[in-house]
Formats: C-alpha cells, structure tokens, sequence
C-alpha cells in the first residue's frame, strides 16, 4: 500500500485572515510526492473550537497556490537599475551582516529597519526582536499591523490597561445584541460571521445592526443598517449614550465600582443630542432611537469592529468611544458581551503578544517601562540598557526615514507595502533612494521586490513549524508537513543566523522551533496573555488553547480563559477602566469642490491583501476578475456615468482607471474600491496612490479607510 493512505490528516491553522480556522490537510493515496503540493487536500478540522470545521474559499483553496511563482534563491543587485542576480545563502548573509555593520558605524542602529508581518508565525517574530530590539539595540522594528490593529492595541490598553481582546467565539452565540461597526464581516471575516448568522436566524429575539456607510453582505441580514456619513462615528457612538443616560438604560452599580471619569463623560456626550447627530451621521431620529434602544434593552451586547474604525485618524479614539458603551452599561466580562475587535491578519494577534510593534516588547510590555526593558534584557541575556528606551520608527515613519537619509537598511518581511501604503508614490520614491532594501517573502514577482537589492526566499505556511493566535486569543500549532521549495527558509532561522553571524552565537542558540517557544512563554508568565502553560506537546496533546494559560493549569485538566475581566478588575493603576472624552473630529481630509467624493476601500471575499497567494487561484480570479469603482445611480446620472464606464479617479497624490459598478449598495457621495490590484495585476488601479497618510497620533495608523477624490468618465 503506497504509505500516503496511511498517513493521518495533519491539523493546522488557515494562513489567511484572524478568525484562525482549523484545517486538516490530507495527503491523497493517489497521487505522486512529485506533485508537491497537489497531493493535499484541505478541509475543515471539526475539532477545532474556534471554526468548527466551517471553511471558506480562501482556506480550501490555499494549497492550489503553494508552488505557484515561488521566490527559491537568493537573488541580489547592487543598484536598482541593474536585474537580481542568483546568489548562494552563504554570500547573501555576508553581504546583510556588511551592510548592518556599514549603517552601525556610518549612522548608529537607529539607522536600521525591520517592516515585517502578520504572516509570521509568533517564533519569526520573536526572534526578530530579540535581534533588533534587544542585540542591534534599535526600536525600529514595525509590521503592518501598525496599517490594521494599532489603533484597537491602543484603545484597549488606554481603556484597560492593556492590549487583549476580552471576548471569545463563543460570544457570537450567547449574546442578544451584536453592534457591528467598521466591519464587513461576511466577506472578511466569514467564518464568525456564519457563527453569528446562525445564532441570529435561530433566535428571533436576537438584534443585529450594522453601521457602513455601504450595504454589504454583512448589511444585507441586519435588523438595522445605518449607513452613516463617513467619518461619523464618534459622534453616533456618543449619540447612542446620550440616549442611553437620558433614558437610564446605564449600570450606574457598575460604572460607579468600575470605571472612572464618568463625570466627564457625560459632559462630552451631552454636546451630542439627538437633532445634531442624526444630522451629522445621515440616519433618521428613528433609526438612532433603534439602535439605542436595542441596546439599552438587550441582556447583552457584543460589539465586533475592525479597519472600518481603526484606519482613521481618530481610530484610537473611535474605538475607546465605542468600548465606552460597553463600560456604561456593564457589557463586559460575562458571556455574550463585550467589545471585540476582529484581527485582519493571521498572527497579527500572536505580534502584538511577541512584542511586534515599534513601541511594544513581548507579553505585552511597553518599550517606555523601565522595568520592562530590565525583564526582557534579563531573559536574553543582554547588557542592562541595551534596549532603548524610547519607541521605534513606525511604518510610515521608516519609509520617510528613507526620504531623509535617515535610514541605510530597510528589512521588509513577509509584506508588500508597494501595494498597501498609503500615498503610495510617496513610498515608491523614498525605496528609490534607499541605499539598501531586502526584501523577504515566499513569492517573486512582488510589487516589492521591484525596489529591493537583496530578495531572500522564504518557508511558508505548510512548509515551517509554529504558532499562530487568533482573534479570540486562540493559539494554535502549524506545523511542517511539506519540505520548502528550492533554497527557502523559515522566518526565524534567517534572523538566526544573521544573528550568530553579528557574534550574539548564545542568543540564537535555537535547535528548533519548540525552543524558540519555548523560551517566548517565558515572558509572559504573569502577564495578561500568560502563555506559560502552552507548549508544542500541550498544543498537540489538546488541541488549541486559549491564553490566559498559566502552567499551573496543567497540573490537572486543561482550564484556559474563555474571556477577560471577568471579575471586572482592569489592568491600570486604579483596576478600573476609563472613559473616552474624545469629540469628533470628522475625516482628516474633508470633501470639497475640487474633490467632492469621499473614497472608502476594504477586502473583498476571495482576495487576501496584495494577491501574492489568492491571485493565484483560478475560482477566485473568476469571482473577483478586475478592479470597480462602486458609485451611487444619483452621483452617477450627474456625471452621466453607467456601470462598465472606465473613469479616472484623481486624489491630491495620485489617480486610478477603472470601470464603474452603479450600484444604490453605496451612499450619495462615497464611491468604494478594492484594495487589493497592486501594479503586477493591473495598471492604474491601486487604491494606495490615492489615500493620504495623515495617521491617529496615538496609534500612528494611517486614515486608510478615506480620502478626498474627484470622478472623470473618460
């Protein structure tokens, strides 16, 4: 019998977005070891607690584009201008080791930087820490988590205390009132919303609204839909409280023991009566009362949000005034409730615990907290002070850091930011002039390695072991169970050897990737997301499991958190949460005459990102085959524009061409595009040459989610 019939399915985690799906992939008796990756099938694992055997077509698809325009070598260019030449690993290290020791000695380490990804496994980002933060002794490594998840990072840890979402999975089932804002979550995000559409058909009783100033998938099945202006929704979330205090649907009991500065809250909230919201955001008194009342009379209320609020330049802010609903009315910590925000990526969760932000270190410490620099420098065995105290380059910064000849080394991993920028001719100039670019990544071409003098082959998913932790807090091991292609490597190995090459041999002492684990849960021991109970045996003895984890949970039966706070006791100085006194401030780049239509953009359901795996596919090149711009009939019939017209998109940074969809799924005055075309899949059709910069100065998230533009038929 040929072996692969025997062989059992290997468990692993879904590469693609934060819901962390379980998938089995199962080798086929039937098929050659010579087809690669063609002898797996994939489906659902039905144990896995947070997916339950529910798949979406990204997932079961995603083998089909494993070795398809795989990066397999080395390749190098000393200058732009010239093509990538083939060269060996050995000669590829030397020349980073060069390069590192050249910036070192011409402009310090600050002069180094790593942009890396929510595509990493929690040990490639480890390990890129400990290189860059703790042995180079530079901040300056950042991800494009800083583009999707900072902003809730930050609003969690100024209304908490600390990053960590409170919620799990199994909230989407328990609760009365789901508040989606911000979030699409059928097309982004399918498998929960399955989860909570089942819940809401099966539950009469069961309110769903959704507030998008599109009517989406997610919008189609809601009890309300508000489609409210963009940029509107602070000035809804603190409508929706003022209604709430003036008809005393607040937990007084509760915000009086566990909150503080409610005084003051309500001074904000009450310069947000009911005629001027409704006559900022768009919607009618009534459906304002609705969605009030819908939550004031609910038992619970689980509130879900992702880009739609933290892409702004108040998205920090955005998010607090939305957890300060939940504050007000006790909605947190039991089951069924709570404010949840879904992860884009899917370790950008596992990132934020290791520490993979230009401002965080791992289990959550802060950069700026002396006596977590002294924990973390302990563990690695470095010089006390080695690690800087003031916080790192963020992403934008890094790349106007190349503007200015501020940085000689730019190290981007496992990303494509010539495509998810924002202002992205901007970035395209600075990488013109970096003196020196690496880019590392599974596939080639890249609109990335367009500009890199040194591209690096990557493992990915299938082909490396490790961890990944979902939106639920949910970690889960993805282990090997085919060999890389070509001369690719594993994330954390690269940064290894690099490492030992640097002379910190005893700091990369790593045989494989348990160990790096291994090491990693040691600093969170203690911490809000305690790990130090969960090891590649725990994982493959039960499954996946949820952190809070301490080991001492292990000495009898599994026993991880489900949710936070509980108890009600929060993570700052007093153990109470705070209010949010923001107002708002509308969008950082208002319409006017010259640029009259707000442009929003997000992900559509088959695509992932930059379609570096997903474009690829051959069913999802059928469902999503080019670019639209989606237009109202009412600003359409001004333009004298109907759908399959091609237009000229004009921002004050850049244009875009493409086709129009007339559609009343879009409000008067908005215009949609998808985010995903980067130049290798179509000219002139890149949402980023459109979008600005300008960033939540808590969070440093850019506004992606709008911009000012203008529409032309041609």
């Amino acid at each position: 019998m040929d072996a692969l019939a025997i062989l059992p399915p290997t468990r692993t985690i879904c590469p693609y977005c934060g819901v962390g799906c379980g998938l089995e992939a199962v080798a086929s008796p039937t098929k050659s070891a010579v087809q690669s990756s063609n002898i797996y099938k994939i489906r659902g694992d039905r144990q896995h607690p947070s997916s339950q055997g529910m798949v979406c077509v990204k997932g079961a698809t995603v083998m089909e584009s494993m070795d398809k325009q795989r990066l397999l070598y080395p390749m190098f260019r000393s200058s732009l201008d010239q093509p990538l030449q083939r060269i060996s690993w050995e000669t590829a290290l030397e020349i980073i080791v060069d390069k590192v020791q050249q910036v070192e000695q011409t402009l310090g380490v600050s002069g180094l930087c790593m942009y890396a990804s929510g595509q990493m496994q929690t040990e490639d980002y480890y390990i890129a820490q400990k290189l860059f933060k703790g042995c180079l002794g530079t901040n300056n490594f950042d991800t494009n988590s800083r583009l999707c998840m900072s902003s809730a990072v930050s609003a969690y840890g100024l209304s908490f205390g600390s990053d960590g979402p409170p919620c799990c999975y199994e909230d989407l089932e328990l609760t009365d009132c789901a508040f989606l804002i911000g979030t699409n979550t059928a097309d982004c995000h399918p498998i929960i919303f399955n989860r909570l559409r089942k819940h809401h058909k099966q539950n009469p009783h069961v309110k769903l609204i959704v507030v998008d100033p599109r009517y989406t998938a997610t919008a189609e099945v809601a009890d309300l839909h508000l489609a409210i202006n963009p940029g509107t929704d602070i000035s809804l979330l603190h409508g929706i409280a003022y209604l709430l205090k003036k008809w005393n649907l607040i937990d007084q009991k509760f915000i009086d023991n566990h909150t503080q500065d409610f005084e003051q809250y309500c001074q904000v909230i009450s310069h947000y009566p009911p005629e001027k919201v409704t006559q900022t955001c768009g919607i009618s008194l009534e459906q304002l009362e609705t969605v009030a009342r819908y939550w004031g009379n609910a038992r619970t209320v689980l509130s879900l949000w992702s880009m739609g609020l933290n892409q702004s330049f108040q998205g920090t802010a955005k998010s607090r005034c939305l957890i300060n609903l939940h504050l007000l009315t006790g909605q947190i910590g039991k089951p069924g409730s709570g404010p949840f925000s879904l992860t884009g990526q899917p370790n950008a969760m596992g990132g934020r615990e290791a520490g993979g932000l230009s401002h965080l270190l791992p289990g959550y410490r802060s950069i700026q907290n002396a006596q977590h620099r002294q924990e973390v420098e302990q563990l690695w065995q470095i010089p006390p002070g080695r690690i800087d105290a003031q916080p790192g380059l963020s992403a934008w910064e890094m790349f106007m850091g190349l503007e200015t000849q501020q940085v000689g080394l730019l190290w981007i991993v496992a990303t494509n930011p010539v495509v998810s920028m924002p202002d992205l001719e901007r970035v395209k100039n600075a990488l013109r002039r970096s003196p020196f670019t690496i880019h590392q990544d599974a596939y080639f071409p890249t609109e990335t390695a367009a500009y890199a003098h040194l591209v690096l082959p990557a493992a990915q998913w299938s082909e490396k072991t490790g961890t990944m932790t979902n939106s639920e807090r949910r970690v889960t091991l993805s282990p090997a169970f085919r060999s890389p292609p070509g001369e690719s490597r594993p994330d954390w190995e690269i940064f290894a050897e690099v490492g030992r090459r640097l002379g910190f041999e005893a700091q990369f002492n790593f045989p494989d990737a348990a160990a790096v684990h291994s090491e990693y849960v040691q600093l969170t021991a203690g911490r809000l997301c305690d790990q130090s109970g969960i090891s590649y045996g725990a994982l493959e003895r039960f499954g996946p499991l949820q952190w809070p984890c301490p080991s001492a949970e292990y000495e009898k039966e599994i026993s991880s958190s489900k949710r936070l706070y509980t108890d009600h006791k929060f993570c700052t100085e007093t153990g109470r949460a705070n209010f949010c006194l923001d107002h708002s401030q509308g969008l950082a780049e208002p319409v006017d005459l010259d640029y009259p239509f707000v442009l929003t953009n997000g992900r559509l359901y088959g695509h992932w990102h930059t379609q570096t795996r997903t474009g690829h596919i051959e069913k999802i090149k059928k469902m999503h085959p080019k670019p639209i711009l989606e237009m109202h009939p009412k600003d359409a019939e001004k333009l004298a524009i109907k759908s399959q017209d091609l237009v000229s998109v004009k921002s004050r940074r850049g244009s875009a061409q493409l086709e129009v969809l007339v559609t009343r799924a879009i409000a008067p005055g908005t215009v949609f595009m998808p985010m995903h075309w980067g130049f290798l899949w179509q000219d002139n059709a890149e949402v980023n040459s459109l979008t600005h910069p300008i960033a939540c100065p808590i969070s440093k998230q850019p506004e992606l989610k709008a911009c000012a533009v203008n529409v032309t038929p041609l």
